[in-house]
């Protein structure tokens, strides 16, 4: 039952690894859910393809090129695709006959390249972009700090194309490590003595910011650290100038970026997704732009007072100014990045995946707080409520207390069945988490479409969606129809009122 999902996304020295970094999220989330995740890339300089691998995920590599085309500026995003896109989209009808997802990040396709191929393939498709730029998808997501959803519906419902906007930093894709340190530490301890700083501008830092920040530091009192991996093309320089200074550390790679940013006072860096990991950390930063793409989120930030904006060629005269302002004031931005990112994003984008899910002409859509009323009256109904563990109605401030609290539970699921023919919500399921990969499963019927196999859909829909999890029922043994309803869905009886539905 599990879905397939293609995942187009590139990196090279001119792109950088965001775009593929931040799909690797995705797609760890993915393949954890019990779905089948594949890359396709084209191999160049900087490329990330041995590095898919190694996460455990299968890339098949676009056929290489024997002239790469250097783009002429940071926004020569055709020059990106280092092909025409006709071309791009052949290469990959070539790779895939069949998938359930295609997911695109990358500045260089076009609406029309996803049309041809979203075609060819039959599938949805999941445009990742912060551009706001026009997609033929169902689902766009720009994770982009006050990026609102009316500025994309804007760019397509004159084409008659009404797609899924899921905007802003609520749906960033963070690495779970985020969400989990977040939890364990609320707030920062006091500064370090010396200062620990963090330099970190993405895997390859083309134009070299990173070796002037260490140089514009040196006289500083602080103890640095570099992120810098052998794939940028000034590594070795930058590494040199790391080894003969003795407060700074380079490291080429970390596998838990939660955890060394918090163990740094304040960071250096360029925006981008890292910009929401130091968020979701508390973490005061200095943003140093690379590339014409990042000014918006700089702008952003600098609104929100989370950041400091030093460009590259004030860096000698205005780091150190700026790094002495954070450090005299750090609980004030750490508080304003605090508050911009939960780390919760790819959760919710998964959700957003599996409300778009089609069987048998339903689909999952999820409940929001504006459905507090009709769940409220679907539950005191006298049908739903005769078999309920607890028959008492509750009151209707009880209630929204309740829906509120649910709500707020993000390892939790809560679903509407929806008709795709007329978007009805036909009836509910809720699945609230017992442990890690343990759920126990709710399921209620809209009063007038009880008898309508509306349920078995929902079970399907869950089986299609969320495979991986093992799911328990607690039915009364006298809801003979329930008792029915789970045994037909393929759930095991391990006791009179108990049924469960091992991982698929």
């Amino acid at each position: 039952m599990a879905m397939k999902f293609v995942i187009r996304a590139d990196a090279s020295r001119w792109i950088g690894s965001g775009h593929v970094m931040r799909c690797l999220v995705l797609a760890d989330g993915l393949t954890a859910a019990g779905h089948q995740v594949t890359f396709i890339c084209r191999p160049q300089a900087g490329d990330l393809v041995d590095f898919i691998a190694e996460r455990g995920h299968q890339v098949i590599c676009l056929p290489a090129l024997t002239t790469l085309i250097t783009p002429v500026h940071s926004a020569d995003y055709a020059a990106w695709l280092q092909v025409p896109w006709q071309q791009d989209a052949a290469d990959v009808l070539t790779c895939v006959t069949h998938t359930d997802w295609l997911v695109v990040d990358h500045y260089g396709i076009n609406a029309q390249w996803e049309q041809q191929v979203k075609q060819a393939l039959n599938c949805k498709l999941l445009a990742i972009d912060d551009l706001v730029r026009l997609h033929t998808a169902e689902l766009i997501l720009d994770q982009t700090l006050d990026r609102q959803e009316d500025e994309y519906l804007d760019v397509h419902t004159t084409l008659g194309i009404s797609p899924t906007v899921l905007s802003g930093v609520k749906y960033a894709l963070l690495s779970p490590q985020f969400r989990q340190i977040r939890k364990l530490q609320s707030q920062r301890m006091a500064i370090s003595v010396p200062p620990k700083i963090l330099l970190s501008f993405g895997g390859i830092d083309e134009p070299n910011v990173t070796l002037s920040a260490l140089k514009a530091l040196g006289g500083l009192d602080v103890l640095c650290t570099v992120l810098l991996s052998p794939r940028a093309p000034h590594y070795h320089q930058v590494k040199a100038w790391c080894d003969s200074q003795k407060n700074v550390v380079h490291h080429d790679f970390v596998q838990d970026m939660a955890r060394l940013m918090m163990e740094h006072d304040i960071a250096i860096g360029a925006p981008g997704t890292t910009s929401w990991e130091r968020a979701c950390l508390g973490l005061p930063n200095i943003l140093i732009p690379i590339a014409e793409n990042q000014q918006a989120i700089c702008q952003a930030l600098l609104a929100a007072q989370a950041s400091l904006l030093v460009h590259p060629s004030d860096i000698e005269r205005e780091l150190l100014p700026a790094v002495q302002h954070l450090l005299n004031n750090h609980s004030a931005f750490s508080k304003s990045n605090f508050k911009l990112c939960d780390g919760e994003g790819a959760g919710r984008v998964i959700k957003a995946i599996i409300s778009n899910t089609d069987v048998s002409g339903y689909k999952l859509k999820s409940v929001t707080i504006a459905d507090t009323a009709l769940i409220y009256q679907w539950q005191s109904d006298p049908l739903t409520r005769r078999y309920a563990l607890n028959p008492n109605i509750p009151s209707w401030s009880e209630h929204q207390c309740w829906m509120e609290k649910k709500l707020q539970r993000q390892q939790d699921y809560f679903f509407f069945i929806v008709s795709n023919k007329n978007s009805e919500p036909c009836g509910a399921i809720r699945l609230d988490e017992l442990a890690t990969d343990n759920y126990l499963i709710s399921i209620f019927i809209a009063p007038y479409r009880h008898g309508q196999g509306i349920g078995l859909i929902g079970l399907n829909l869950i089986d299609q969606c969320l495979p991986s999890i093992k799911i328990h029922a607690t039915v009364l043994s006298e809801n003979i129809a329930s008792q029915r309803l789970f045994a037909k869905a393929g759930y095991q009886q391990v006791a009179s009122d108990k049924f469960i539905r091992e991982p698929l």
